[in-house]
């Protein structure tokens, strides 16, 4: 049986690629007076002089370009639905020699450097942003998030080696340690745990009459790491519950985590793996 795979993710349709100029919409038939009227109405709008986006625009979008520049980093990866540990305010990417620009509203952080994006695009490249995010977070989560772009089918084995030339060389220890067989990011939060812990593991197991499984450590704990997206109705936890009871049948030990514990509480989560293993597998 083949472990279904995971639709690649697009941007969402209120995510334009580019922003418009005054040029672009008079070659494509605007009046002057019209452009004015659709900008006093709310139906286009101007969040920087010369630079039009749809009224619908993502409000990311329309604060990076109000800032200068385009959706960077951990902000652009969020809008791909790739896994970032904690949300922030927007990241905006600025050339470095722009000068006249607002002071960035608070919380947005600007990366100063060059891209390769076109002048009026109003995302980085994706290999750009992977590489930037890697910067902005701690070197766990950094991994976790390099996995799901790479799981997600955003990057290939070629991309992601791009992304490691464009950052120092002390972050390439980081590059051995990626799986992108992990399906969500808090398992790569638990697989670098065990990773610690020094004991044997493997990933997406599938296990006659339970089914595929996170993690299965010393071939006798699976590791089930749970969200909300994907277990939020009874259905979900009756299939889960089943899943156990014929996992424990078979003379495994099946270990439920939560997202919330994994991200916010990962002490909790380490000490409950040191203690299961410490008592070791059913007798």
């Amino acid at each position: 049986m083949l472990r279904p795979r995971t639709p690649r993710p697009t941007l969402p349709p209120d995510v334009p690629l580019r922003f418009l100029s005054r040029l672009d919409l008079l070659a494509g038939g605007a009046r002057p007076r019209e452009i004015t009227t659709a900008v006093r109405a709310g139906d286009l709008l101007r969040p920087r002089r010369g630079r039009y986006l749809p009224h619908d625009c993502h409000p990311t979008v329309i604060t990076a370009v109000r800032a200068g520049g385009r959706v960077d980093c951990l902000s652009l990866l969020a809008l791909l639905g790739v896994f970032v540990e904690r949300p922030s305010p927007p990241h905006v990417q600025v050339d470095p020699d722009a000068s006249r620009l607002p002071t960035a509203p608070d919380g947005v952080t600007r990366h100063w450097r060059a891209t390769t994006a076109a002048e009026d695009a109003v995302i980085t490249p994706l290999v750009e942003a992977l590489a930037a995010s890697v910067r902005c977070q701690a070197p766990r989560a950094a991994l976790a998030t390099l996995d799901s772009a790479w799981h997600l089918g955003l990057v290939d084995e070629t991309e992601i080696a791009q992304v490691f030339a464009l950052l120092p060389r002390r972050y390439r220890r980081l590059r051995p340690l990626l799986d992108p067989r992990a399906e969500a990011g808090t398992e790569s939060l638990v697989r670098l745990m065990l990773r610690g812990l020094g004991c044997g593991f493997d990933l997406q197991v599938e296990i006659d009459g339970v089914g595929f499984v996170d993690i299965l450590v010393e071939g006798w704990l699976i590791v089930e790491c749970d969200s909300e997206k994907h277990h939020g109705g009874w259905q979900d936890h009756k299939r889960d519950r089943r899943r156990d009871a014929t996992a424990v049948a078979l003379g495994y030990v099946p270990l439920r985590f939560i997202a919330e514990d994994i991200l916010f509480h990962p002490e909790r989560v380490l000490a409950t793996l040191r203690a299961a293993l410490a008592h070791g597998p059913r007798r």
